[in-house]
């Protein structure tokens, strides 16, 4: 074959990584769990280093973005007006392309860890859905991507002293929610192009938790896995049915589950702290049959707020105050301990087998994912963050305390980023 013709194979086999360059479309990203399965991501930044562009974000809010295409989307709240907001920004520029007043309402009471927009928002590339508590009403919006309200449903009420955080989970052409809550609970599935309820699922027990469902394929079925309401519970997402359950291990629950190979696994923390690992093969309440592995702990080995990661055959988490570790998946012996950052809200992210761990200071850890510690770098940015990354075609987007950065390369450069993706990413870009 003639040179000249070799050059576009070479060319098509480069880019063959950027063919499989995700969405980010909803919290934790196209799988829920934080995991990325691109390779080319960055691995340092910093203010000036590797920033594609730095946005403005007005009001307060500590949902994360969520990116389709050239879109990304997120909430906020401009609280002295008592406005829900939903923004969609451009995603080569981070111009805002057009701002909704989703909610006019008062605001809710919150714990002063929360915020009056931490629900994330679920787009599907056609359609973006969020969620706001407009007291005492859970309330679900779904808009087009031009910015038109399409339609509105509250699944019922919501009652909580810390607030509010339901994001909308995407399932075939539904969205389940999780109404946990202390009052009458319940999740609920509803169409996803007309709001109309697919089915409805009592939780009994009456006890506030935010945890999204995780989805997840596990002894030939589809199942949804989630903890809260004094249990840890899987259902049918197609009918909402529950399959099994675990009693507790504790009471209320924030950190989202994460999966591997027949094995979920949880990190609970109020008022008592676990982390526990699950066969989820099982019928009814197993859980003296299907707990793999449990341990009740103390705050400086489980997390409450951040959801951990899986990697390989490890489970990876970091504690509120700071400390990460690596647990064997099928045993839970606890590999490697180090201390990150002081405080953690935000949850980690993987990609082309690096953990990120961003931390309350704005400072992002990047840590192999290996039963050995080995950092990779330490990125510091100008001010605090408290949402988790999203991973989207070769970039990271962080949302601060004020801004929105796209860290990387710009879109247009992506598919010229060579085979050593810490030195592709060395060079400075500038920021607009």
């Amino acid at each position: 074959m003639p040179v000249k013709n070799l050059i576009p194979c070479v060319v098509l086999l480069l880019l063959c990584d950027f063919c499989r360059a995700d969405n980010w479309p909803q919290w934790r990203g196209p799988r829920g769990d934080g995991t990325s399965e691109e390779k080319n991501i960055p691995v340092r930044w910093s203010e000036t280093e590797n920033v594609v562009w730095k946005a403005a974000i007005p009001g307060k809010g500590h949902s994360s973005p969520v990116v389709w295409g050239d879109r990304v989307f997120l909430t906020t709240c401009l609280e002295k007006e008592q406005k829900r907001v939903l923004l969609c920004l451009n995603r080569r520029d981070g111009r805002i392309v057009w701002q909704r007043t989703v909610l006019s309402a008062p605001l809710e009471p919150k714990h002063p860890l929360n915020s009056y927009a931490s629900s994330t928002p679920s787009t599907d590339g056609h359609f973006v859905w969020v969620t706001f508590l407009n007291m005492p009403k859970f309330e679900v919006y779904c808009y087009d991507f031009d910015g038109q309200l399409v339609w509105q449903r509250s699944p019922g009420e919501f009652h909580s002293k810390h607030g509010f955080c339901s994001p909308p989970v995407l399932y075939k052409d539904t969205i389940i929610l999780n109404g946990d809550q202390d009052a009458e609970s319940y999740l609920v599935a509803l169409d996803k192009a007309t709001g109309e309820e697919r089915w409805r699922t009592d939780r009994p027990n009456r006890v506030r938790s935010y945890c999204p469902p995780l989805i997840i394929d596990s002894a030939g079925r589809k199942q949804f896995v989630l903890a809260g309401s004094l249990c840890t519970a899987s259902y049918d997402p197609d009918t909402g049915k529950q399959i099994w359950m675990v009693d507790g291990p504790t009471e209320q629950f924030v950190a989202s589950m994460v999966s591997l190979p027949n094995i979920v696994f949880l990190t609970s923390g109020f008022p008592e702290y676990h982390v526990m690992a699950i066969r989820p093969d099982g019928m009814g309440n197993v859980t003296k049959t299907h707990v793999l592995w449990h341990e009740h702990c103390d705050a400086s080995k489980a997390a409450y707020v951040p959801s951990p990661i899986a990697h390989a055959q490890y489970f990876f988490l970091v504690t509120d105050n700071g400390f990460g570790y690596c647990l064997d998946a099928k045993t839970g012996k606890r590999l490697w301990q180090h201390r990150l950052g002081d405080h953690h809200s935000a949850s980690p992210v993987s990609a082309g087998g690096l953990l990120y761990f961003p931390d309350d200071d704005g400072t992002t850890y990047v840590v192999k994912g290996t039963d050995k510690f080995e950092l990779v770098s330490r990125n510091k940015l100008a001010e605090g963050c408290r949402a988790s990354p999203a991973i989207s075609d070769g970039q990271i987007f962080i949302r601060t305390l004020t801004h929105l950065y796209c860290i990387g390369l710009p879109r247009s450069a992506v598919g010229r980023i060579g085979a050593d993706g810490e030195k592709a990413f060395g060079a400075t870009t500038k920021q607009r």
